[in-house]
Parts: C-alpha cells; sequence; structure tokens
C-alpha cells in the first residue's frame, strides 16, 4: 500500500493511527463529554466550562511550538509516551474535579498531552520515513484522528453513562496507557538515517516572517476557526429542521466523509500543487456551507455536510505536505510545530464567538455565512501565497 525505504516506516504509521485514535479521542474530543457532564453534575456555568476547555487548547498550543526542541532532546518515543501519561492524568483530574479551581491542574496536564499526540505530533513521526508516499502515509495516520471521533466518542458517553464520567475516564486512560505506551517504545525509536539533517534549523522567529509561512499559517488558522466553530454549533444547527437522531447521525457522516476526502486527496495529489488542492478544497467546504446557512430542507443541510465533511480531514493533513515542499528538510518539523501551534490558539475562541454571533442575530444564518466567508478568504490567501513558494 506505501512505498517506503524500510518497511519499519509502514509500522510507524500504524502506530500513529493509534495514537491518532487516542489523540483525538481523549485530547481533541475528550473536553466536548467533559462539559456536558460536568455542569449537569455540579451546576457549574457553561462559560467556567467553556472557559477552561479554551485554556486547555491554548496551553497545548504553547506546548506544541517546543515539541521540534523536545524530540531533538528527548526523542519521539519518550516524548510521545510522556504525553501520553500525561494525557491520561488530564482526563482522570477533569473527570474527578469537584471544585472549579481543580480545572487548572486538569486541563494544564490534558494540554500537554494533546501537545504531544497532535498533528505536529504525527508529522515528527511519519515525514521523516517517507518522501514519494508522503500524502498517502500521512492521510493514514490522520484517519486516525477520524477514528477516534466515530468510535471513541460514543465509547466516552455510553461509559460515562452507565458506570460515571470518573470511572469511564480511568478506563479510557488505561486503555491509552497500556495500548500507546508500549506501541512509542518498539515503534518510534527507531529513526531512518535520512531523518538526520546536519543543517541547523532556522529560528522561529525568522519563519515566522517569510511570506510563504505567514500565508500557509494564515489560510489554515481561519479554515480551522470556521471549521471547530461549525462543528461547535452545527447539531444546534439541524435539530430543529432533522431531528436530535438525524442531527447526530450527521456528525458521523461529516466524519466518514472526511476519511474519504482525505483518502482521495491523498490518491490523487502526486506532484500536483498542494496550495491550489488547499484553496479547491476550502472552496468546496465553502459552498457546503453555505448550504448548510441556507438549507431548509434534509436534502440541501445533507449536500452540505458532504461537501463541508470531505474538506475536514484535509485541513490538517495538507500543511505538513505544502511545508515540505517549500521549506528545509531541517525547518519542516518547526514550520508544522509553529502553524500547528497558531492554528490551536486562533480555533480555541471559535465556539465562543460563533454562539456570540448566534446569540446576538437570533439564528445561525449570519455566523455559518459568516464562517463560510472567512473560507472563502482562506481559499485566497493559500492560492496568493502561490508566488512565495
Amino acid at each position: 500500500m506505501i512505498d517506503a525505504a524500510d518497511r519499519h516506516g509502514t509500522r510507524v504509521v500504524w502506530t500513529a493511527f493509534v495514537v491518532a485514535v487516542f489523540g483525538w479521542g481523549v485530547g481533541f474530543y475528550g473536553p466536548a463529554v467533559y462539559l456536558p457532564v460536568l455542569h449537569r453534575t455540579h451546576g457549574w456555568s457553561l462559560s467556567i466550562l467553556s472557559a477552561a476547555i479554551t485554556a486547555h487548547y491554548l496551553v497545548s498550543a504553547v506546548l506544541i511550538i517546543a515539541l521540534p526542541d523536545a524530540y531533538r532532546r528527548f526523542g519521539v518515543a519518550r516524548v510521545t509516551q510522556g504525553g501520553t501519561l500525561l494525557g491520561a492524568a488530564g482526563a482522570i483530574a477533569w473527570a474527578n474535579a469537584q471544585q472549579t479551581w481543580q480545572l487548572v491542574p486538569a486541563l494544564l496536564l490534558s494540554g500537554a498531552g494533546w501537545a504531544a499526540m497532535s498533528g505536529a505530533a504525527l508529522n515528527a513521526m511519519v515525514s521523516p520515513w517517507f518522501e514519494r508516499d508522503r500524502p498517502k502515509a500521512l492521510s493514514m495516520a490522520f484517519n486516525g484522528a477520524s477514528v477516534g471521533g466515530i468510535v471513541l466518542v460514543p465509547l466516552w458517553m455510553a461509559l460515562a453513562g452507565g458506570f460515571g464520567l470518573a470511572p469511564a475516564a480511568f478506563l479510557m486512560s488505561i486503555a491509552m496507557v497500556a495500548i500507546v505506551c508500549p506501541l512509542a517504545f518498539r515503534t518510534l525509536q527507531r529513526r531512518p538515517a535520512v531523518a538526520v539533517s546536519k543543517t541547523r534549523p532556522l529560528p522561529r522567529l525568522a519563519l515566522l516572517r517569510q511570506p510563504r509561512f505567514l500565508t500557509i499559517s494564515l489560510a489554515f488558522a481561519l479554515g480551522l476557526f470556521a471549521q471547530i466553530g461549525l462543528f461547535a454549533h452545527l447539531i444546534a444547527r439541524l435539530e430543529p429542521v432533522l431531528g436530535p437522531s438525524l442531527a447526530a447521525g450527521a456528525i458521523s457522516l461529516i466524519t466518514v466523509c472526511a476519511v474519504v476526502g482525505r483518502t482521495l486527496l491523498a490518491r490523487l495529489l502526486g506532484e500536483h500543487d498542494r496550495r491550489l488542492a488547499a484553496a479547491a478544497n476550502l472552496l468546496m467546504q465553502a459552498v457546503g456551507v453555505l448550504l448548510l446557512a441556507l438549507g431548509e430542507g434534509s436534502v440541501p443541510l445533507t449536500a452540505g455536510c458532504i461537501l463541508f465533511g470531505l474538506g475536514v480531514g484535509n485541513l490538517l493533513s495538507l500543511p505538513p505536505l505544502i511545508a515540505q515542499r517549500e521549506f528545509r528538510l531541517a525547518d519542516v518539523g518547526t514550520v508544522v510545530a509553529l502553524v500547528t501551534a497558531i492554528n490551536q490558539a486562533v480555533f480555541a475562541f471559535a465556539p465562543a464567538i460563533f454562539g456570540a454571533l448566534r446569540d446576538s442575530t437570533g439564528s445561525y444564518v449570519v455566523p455559518f455565512l459568516v464562517a463560510g466567508g472567512v473560507q472563502t478568504l482562506a481559499a485566497a490567501i493559500i492560492f496568493l501565497g502561490r508566488r512565495f513558494s
């Protein structure tokens, strides 16, 4: 399936896939599970819980910037194992919080864990093993994120409903540590010879000043801002039209479409212009969002979910692929980490901003139209940035 210089590279891809399953299932989607349960159990305000979730993402954004340095000093395997342990401890701390101040150590732990299992981490694991087949390899690894949403989120909810949030978090954390840590030890300690670069990496500030970096970072930060904001409010938008069951099913449809879209792009991209592919991906999503904003029946809303969903996964896997083409090997890891951190710092505020727009206008038409406009702007930025590549 994947042509690698060493068969070990394929094992690395599957390890990264498993890391993504748990990284997204616990680190990314986990806070969405904690919020309603903690609100219902303790009566804590949604604003306090939402602020804690935003802080969780901001903490991880700061730590993602330091990932390349951590990998150089401690190695990918140790950082991944450490992040897994921190993420597990964070999940248990969230679930067992009895007072609001206890959310602070919980979010610090969970944010650190999510940083070490994020998209920047997956790129650091997989990319050194592949050159020509890197799109396919990254696509397979990132599909683990979608599987985490499809499988672990319903499992979270079932365990929390049957046993309580604290036992559910304990079971999920034990499973994550028991599976990920041995895999990282066996697979991620070995690095390919081609991954060693004697070229000194550029300082982060020098990379931040480059127009090609700025156009990548700004475009994907805007794209993910729109995407995360829409995800946070999509069920609330669809429920009045489709009902609760079909609205929840729409999330599953989008997640499946994300896997399909990412896999198709990996197979078709080849040597084609990656910025052009990113612009087309964003415009396709914008059309889908337009249908979600203005559609009144099940047909346009379903079509909107499909178009939006087909582009969801590619917003995660395209930045490393563009960086691979436009930056030196010594700088790619830092570029991806910076882009991921900036993206996360920006999209952390999206749910709250979309909620404010909804409350101020009385419907989801305006916030969804804003999202479509933001995606169109992002497409223009990444396309026009071709002149700097």
